[in-house]
C-alpha cells in the first residue's frame, strides 16, 4: 500500500473503495474523451463517424478495464486475488478487442453498401457487390468470434491441457467431432464458394423446389427466398452447389416473355401480328427490345401462335404477359370469333336401302 490507513478498516474495503474510485475517473475521463472524438470526426467521412459513435459501450469499457489494471497493483489484495483479477482483464481485453473489430466490420459493410442501390432498375452490380459483402461479413464475424473464444479458452489451464491432450491423441475424439461439424463446415465453405462464385445474388430471381421469388436473405448457413405470394422458401447453402436451379437475373435482369394462343386455322396471322405489335408498344411495361409473332406448332385441331415480347426484370415480364393474353382473347372474341378453337365432327349418314317389294 502507498498509504497508511488506519488499522481497524478491512483489506476488502479498501479493495472496494479503490476499485470503485478508479471506475469513477475512468467513466470521467471516457467522457471527455469521447466529446473530444466526436468533434473531431464530425467533419470527417461517414466511416470514421459511424465508427466512433458504434464504439462507444466498447471504449467506456476500455477505460474502467484500464483504470482496474492500473488500481490492481495497488490494492490490497491477497495472491490468489490478485491472479484472479488480472485473468479477468486478460479476458475483457480479449473481448474488447473482438467487439471493436466485429464494430469495425459492421460499420465497414454499412459504407460499402451505401455506394449501391438495390432499387434501382439496373441493380446487377449492386447484387453484387451486396451478396459478397453480406457473405463475407458473416464469414469474417465468425472467424473473429473463434478466434477470441479460442483465445479466451487459452487462458485457463485446464482447458488449455485439455485442448493439448485432445491434439496430441487426435483418433476417434476427432473423427466424432470432425462427422458432428461435417454439415455445419459444409455450409461455411459453400458460403465462401458461393461469395466467389455468385451463382445467387440478393434480390435474385429464382425457380427453386418449383417455387418462383426473389432471394431475401444469405446467411452462413442458408438462403431465404422470398416467394411471390410472400411465402419465405429456407434452404441450405449446400443445395446451390449441388443441385440446378434456374437464376432469371444471372447476368442480366431482362427477359422475354410468352405467349401461346392455341387457335383454329381460319385465324388470321398477320392480323394477330399486327394487334399483338399494338397492344406491346402502347404499354409501358415493354422494354422495346424483343418482340415476335410465329406460328410454332400445328396440332390436329388447333394452331399453335406464340407471341415474345419483353421487359426490364420478371416481375414486369409476368404483369406484360398476362396484359397481352386479356387483350388479345378480347380482341379475339370481338373481331375475329371464327379464330377461336373449336372441334369439329363429321358424320357420316348411312342410307338406308329401301327393299323392293315383293311384286
Amino acid at each position: 500500500m502507498l498509504f497508511n490507513l488506519p488499522p481497524w478498516i478491512p483489506d476488502w474495503a479498501v479493495s472496494v473503495g479503490l476499485y470503485a474510485f478508479a471506475i469513477l475517473v475512468a467513466v470521467l475521463f471516457y467522457r471527455v474523451a469521447f466529446r473530444a472524438a466526436t468533434r473531431l470526426v464530425r467533419d470527417r467521412d461517414l466511416f470514421w463517424r459511424s465508427i466512433v459513435a458504434r464504439n462507444r459501450r466498447p471504449v467506456r469499457l476500455a477505460f474502467v478495464t484500464a483504470a482496474i489494471a492500473l488500481v490492481t497493483p495497488v490494492a490490497p489484495l491477497t495472491f490468489v486475488q490478485a491472479e484472479a483479477v488480472r485473468h479477468v482483464l486478460v479476458l475483457c481485453t480479449i473481448a474488447l478487442l473482438a467487439w471493436v473489430a466485429l464494430s469495425a466490420l459492421h460499420v465497414w459493410t454499412i459504407v460499402y453498401l451505401r455506394r449501391f442501390k438495390l432499387d434501382s432498375s439496373d441493380n446487377l452490380l449492386a447484387r453484387k457487390h451486396a451478396t459478397q459483402t453480406q457473405i463475407l461479413q458473416r464469414v469474417g464475424r465468425i472467424m473473429v468470434i473463434a478466434v477470441a473464444v479460442g483465445a479466451g479458452l487459452m487462458t485457463f489451464d485446464s482447458v488449455r491441457q485439455y485442448g493439448i491432450s485432445l491434439l496430441a491423441s487426435a483418433g476417434a475424439a476427432g473423427i466424432i467431432v470432425g462427422l458432428a461439424l461435417q454439415p455445419v463446415l459444409k455450409n461455411v465453405f459453400a458460403g465462401i464458394q458461393l461469395a466467389i462464385t455468385q451463382p445467387i445474388r440478393i434480390d435474385d430471381a429464382l425457380l427453386v423446389e418449383g417455387e418462383w421469388g426473389n432471394v431475401e436473405e444469405i446467411t452462413a448457413t442458408y438462403v431465404v427466398v422470398r416467394i411471390w405470394d410472400l411465402r419465405r422458401l429456407v434452404i441450405p447453402l449446400t443445395y446451390f452447389i449441388e443441385k440446378p436451379f434456374q437464376n432469371w437475373t444471372r447476368e442480366d435482369a431482362h427477359l422475354i416473355g410468352s405467349v401461346f394462343l392455341h387457335l383454329d386455322y381460319r385465324a388470321p396471322v398477320e392480323a394477330i401480328r399486327e394487334k399483338a405489335r399494338a397492344v406491346v408498344a402502347a404499354s409501358d411495361l415493354w422494354d422495346q427490345r424483343v418482340f415476335a409473332v410465329q406460328v410454332t406448332e400445328l396440332r390436329q385441331e388447333t394452331m399453335e401462335i406464340r407471341i415474345l415480347a419483353s421487359a426490364v426484370n420478371s416481375g414486369r415480364t409476368f404483369d406484360l404477359r398476362c396484359l397481352v393474353r386479356e387483350m388479345m382473347t378480347e380482341w379475339l372474341q370481338r373481331e375475329h370469333p371464327e379464330a377461336l378453337p373449336r372441334r369439329r365432327v363429321e358424320a357420316e349418314i348411312a342410307r338406308a336401302k329401301v327393299p323392293e317389294a315383293a311384286a
